[in-house]
């Protein structure tokens, strides 16, 4: 079993479990994705990434 880092979404804590040993919420991986130069998701994150921007410069 490969062990990740993780983060904890409501307290920020890093930790290598499966759920958050300090308050129990969920966990997110922190590492990027690998780099494919045949990414198939690519053009729809591109997509969400540019609309977070323009969400952002909205509000």
């Amino acid at each position: 079993m490969k062990l990740k880092m993780r983060r904890c979404r409501s307290c920020k804590e890093y930790t290598l479990k499966d759920r958050c040993p300090h308050c129990g919420g969920e966990l997110e991986v922190i590492y990027p994705p690998k780099y494919s130069p045949e990414d198939k998701y690519g053009k729809y994150r591109r997509i969400l990434k540019k609309q977070a921007i323009e969400k952002n410069q909205i509000t």
